[in-house]
């Protein structure tokens, strides 16, 4: 996808800006409190900021677009929100160290309106792809689903009981690329059809994505699904069935792929449970969390200068 470029440090309101941030270097930041001491393990570090700043979206009021210049440190905000979905709590339980909880809930909820979040996190992954000398759009994929039980506050209208799993609550559909990295995610009450929602999803992910053109599936994805991608969309779904004649656990090929992409989702507490009173939300919570996998990768396997 186009990438539209940040930045880098100017002309500033502050003599000397604490943080190179947009909203430190151009905004109103530097004339708010100032940086705050970093002491949580989902705190950025130097090395995680120096991969995340180039990707960070530029503000819709330095292109012209509207809006009163940001007076509170990116770098913060995006900490403020890793905090809050590795930990799973409260907006208003936000440590009192970060800004305001509906400043950090209203930074979250443009950043999921305007699809901020996705385009962030496309531009971690093709980082991540490229740093370990794969192609920057993946030619291949996995897709499966995940069902978890839904808090009191999630409506009727966007939940379900899933027959299979014995779970209230909603679905998690994604695809992910053979290397475990998230290309696509669709929240759906628990009792939609895997087939069903994987027509709206490969189709999402295949026009994002025009490389893809294998993808692996389980058992519960056969039948006509099998055509529809060939015909609409030109994407083979490979079916990777578990013998009959094998009994108890058994590493399937492929499938283990997205597996561990749901255990990475069940490390970050905010996802344990779906507490998301819209769907969108609920999406936007896989994909930060995601972030949080792919910074720490590409700050911990960068080569450092000597």
């Amino acid at each position: 996808m186009p990438q539209s470029s940040v930045p880098m440090a100017g002309q500033s309101n502050s003599a000397a800006p604490s943080c190179d941030c947009l909203a430190h270097v151009y905004g109103n930041a530097a004339d708010g409190p100032p940086e705050r001491q970093r002491r949580y393990p989902t705190d950025m570090t130097d090395a995680e900021w120096a991969e995340v700043r180039p990707l960070l979206p530029v503000p819709g009021w330095m292109q012209g677009r509207g809006g009163r210049p940001e007076g509170y440190c990116h770098r913060t905000m995006l900490d403020a929100i890793r905090y809050l979905v590795d930990n799973g709590i409260k907006w208003r339980a936000m440590p009192a160290d970060f800004p305001p909880w509906d400043r950090v809930y209203a930074f979250f909820r443009r950043w999921r309106d305007h699809t901020l979040i996705k385009e962030f996190h496309d531009r971690l992954r093709a980082q991540v792809r490229t740093m370990l000398g794969r192609d920057a759009e993946p030619t291949a994929g996995v897709i499966d689903s995940q069902s978890v039980k839904a808090d009191a506050v999630v409506g009727a209208d966007s939940r379900g009981f899933d027959g299979g799993k014995l779970v209230n609550g909603r679905k998690r559909h994604v695809v992910v690329d053979t290397l475990g990295l998230l290309l696509g995610v669709m929240v759906t009450a628990a009792d939609i059809g895997d087939r069903t929602a994987a027509q709206d999803l490969l189709r999402q992910v295949a026009d994002t994505h025009h490389r893809l053109a294998l993808i692996w599936a389980d058992g519960g994805y056969t039948g006509n699904l099998v055509e529809h991608c060939l015909a609409r969309l030109a994407l083979v779904l490979a079916i990777v069935k578990r013998s009959d004649d094998v009994k108890g656990f058994v590493v399937l090929p492929k499938r283990w792929i997205v597996e561990r992409l749901f255990a990475h989702l069940m490390r970050s507490r905010r996802l344990v449970r779906d507490v998301e009173r819209r769907t969108t939300s609920a999406e936007a919570m896989v994909y930060w969390s995601m972030t949080l996998l792919m910074t720490r990768r590409l700050a911990r396997t960068r080569p450092q200068p000597a």
